[in-house]
């Protein structure tokens, strides 16, 4: 009778440790079924639609993110170079031919980033500092660009990505498809690439990195270079479904990403983490901004269950480390 009982201990302990291991695929499954109970308009191609095309830009922007914390680091700079370089790419877009704005917007946004990875790697700046730096002056600059109005798209090229960012392909908005597509590279990069392998390493132990002959300076100079252009892909996706380039855009997109990585199970003090439970801590602050559009909440109090829904996320790692 004793084994019985052990045996189902063991086998409930079993369970709790699964399904604390797996929280953020959970949390999302119950999110979705309370979003069906309590509203028939939830399933909807339209909802579904919006909700994708929403989390996109901030969704890419928390890719970058996820790097940069898996070496613990931080980059609060991503809402900023993203209104800097959406409004880059509209007048950019009105300027040249579209491949080379795409371009040259991509290239501004590594170069961004790279100011910061410069300041952080090899002059030993502390991340919260750089990119605290980067961001006030990337959203200045967005704002003396901009003379502190929109910049709204007027060429073919930019009738174009307008289009591009605001149909669907097999009923999947064409930028939820870039930022999937993105999750992917991402994940095959962390778990099977060298360079992702090492990013985790060093996000573990940078000593023992350091000792083991890995450049720790040049892999934490990429990470923030990658995450600047990122938020570069973030501006042209989010300045292309709008139709503009504003320099109010992205505002708070920092505090999002590091909240969808925090919710999809990474540590902010690096070495955990992964690119798919990061696109489902996207999908869950998204999700919750939906159910609370849904039922007509205001905006104020989403940003205090965002906050709570942070707070259970970090306890239910702290549970998990302990199991």
């Amino acid at each position: 009778m004793n084994t019985a009982i052990n045996k189902q201990g063991n086998g409930l302990g079993g369970i709790l440790k699964f399904v604390l291991k797996h929280n953020t695929i959970f949390i999302f499954v119950l999110l979705v079924i309370f979003s069906a109970l309590i509203s028939d308009v939830f399933f909807t191609e339209t909802n579904l639609s919006n909700l994708l095309k929403q989390v996109s830009g901030i969704g890419i922007v928390s890719i970058g993110m996820l790097i940069v914390i898996l070496t613990g680091g931080i980059d609060l700079s991503v809402g900023s170079i993203v209104a800097l370089l959406a409004v880059a790419f509209a007048i950019l877009v009105n300027m040249v031919v579209l491949p080379l704005a795409i371009l040259i917007t991509i290239v501004m946004g590594f170069a961004l980033g790279s100011f910061s990875g410069y300041l952080v790697a090899y002059k030993k700046m502390a991340p919260f500092i750089a990119t605290l730096a980067l961001m006030t002056i990337a959203r200045g600059l967005g704002f003396i660009y901009s003379k502190g109005s929109p910049v709204t798209f007027d060429s073919p090229g930019g009738t174009f990505m307008s289009d591009f960012a605001n149909n669907s392909t097999l009923f999947v908005p064409n930028i939820a498809i870039v930022f999937f597509i993105i999750v992917a590279v991402a994940a095959v990069m962390l778990k099977y690439n060298v360079f992702g392998r090492l990013v985790i390493a060093m996000g573990s132990n940078e000593e023992a990195s350091r000792l083991s002959g890995i450049k720790v300076s040049k892999y934490k100079f990429l990470v923030y270079a990658i995450s600047g252009s990122l938020a570069a892909i973030a501006a042209i996706v989010t300045a292309s479904r709008t139709n503009l380039g504003s320099p109010n855009m992205g505002v708070a997109w920092e505090l999002d990403a590091i909240a969808a990585v925090v919710i999809g199970g990474a540590s902010l003090n690096g070495g955990k983490g992964n690119a798919v439970n990061t696109l489902m801590g996207v999908l869950i602050l998204g999700l919750i901004g939906n159910i609370l559009n849904l039922l007509n909440v205001p905006s104020y109090p989403q940003q205090v269950v965002k906050g709570a829904i942070i707070i259970l996320a970090v306890l239910f790692q702290k549970i998990e480390s302990k199991k």
